[in-house]
């Protein structure tokens, strides 16, 4: 569980709440109708700029940014340092019994491609290729996502115009200026609110998901590569810990 992303969300909700409390009635910031505009708008455009499959993705993704696994590249390290010790060893077919031990798909693969005997740049381009393809799943989602935080504070602004048109015919009631005003005003909030505490944040944070998923795999890439070549587990282990940063390393040394 992301707790950072939790405490950033709720944090600002009951920050803003506070303080629409201290200086108005809490009621008048609530509108149906705004936020149909609003949020429905924006889905209704990123339906039309992305495929169906991209924004269900979406969808399926957004959990992560709450309750995300984040892989230990301090375990991975080790994990690979037994590996390359075993094949230097026993040999790299030796590692073939292993790989029912080894829970990282991405680990497995790499292995087996490294045990049937394929050459270095062949493991390397397989397993970039598969870097790629992810990196290319997850822009997709990224991009909804930056297109919602695009189109919200748009169709604020369409909400507040339909609402200034409507308060504009009924002129003739000067008491209804100042409430009609209001009513337009909310949904350029909710606009603004729902873009810059939602959409976008949560953009740059599934960028983050992505960006220490590809250096996890990188990590291993590197790791494979010289199990193959029949590295030293120790020259193996220095070279994978450049991958930490130095307050880490601490840990894998032990």
């Amino acid at each position: 569980m992301d707790i950072a992303s939790i405490i950033g969300l709720f944090g600002g909700v009951i920050l803003i709440t506070i303080t629409i409390s201290i200086t108005s009635d809490i009621r008048a910031f609530i509108s149906v109708s705004s936020f149909i505009v609003t949020i429905g708008g924006s889905i209704a455009s990123v339906m039309v700029q992305f495929p169906l499959t991209d924004v269900l993705k979406t969808l399926k993704v957004t959990k992560k940014i709450f309750f995300n696994k984040v892989e230990d590249p301090q375990k991975i390290i080790k994990i690979l340092v037994k590996l390359a010790d075993v094949s230097k060893r026993e040999g790299l077919l030796a590692l073939d019994d292993k790989l029912q031990n080894v829970e990282d798909e991405f680990l497995s693969n790499g292995l087996i491609l490294a045990i049937d005997g394929n050459d270095p740049e062949t493991i390397e381009d397989l397993m970039n290729t598969e870097i790629s393809s992810m990196q290319e799943r997850h822009e997709s989602v990224h991009s909804v996502f930056n297109a919602l935080g695009k189109f919200a504070p748009a169709f604020g602004m369409i909400g507040t115009l339909i609402g200034l048109i409507a308060m504009l015919q009924t002129l003739e009631d000067p008491t209804s200026i100042g409430v009609g005003m209001a009513v337009a005003l909310i949904t350029t909030f909710y606009g603004a609110f729902v873009a810059n505490l939602m959409f976008i944040p949560m953009a740059g944070k599934l960028v983050k998901r992505t960006a220490e998923e590809v250096l996890h795999k990188r990590l291993i890439i590197t790791g494979v590569l010289a199990i193959q070549m029949g590295e030293n587990p120790r020259i193996i282990k220095t070279k994978l810990m450049t991958f930490l940063p130095p307050e880490q390393r601490v840990s894998v040394e032990r």
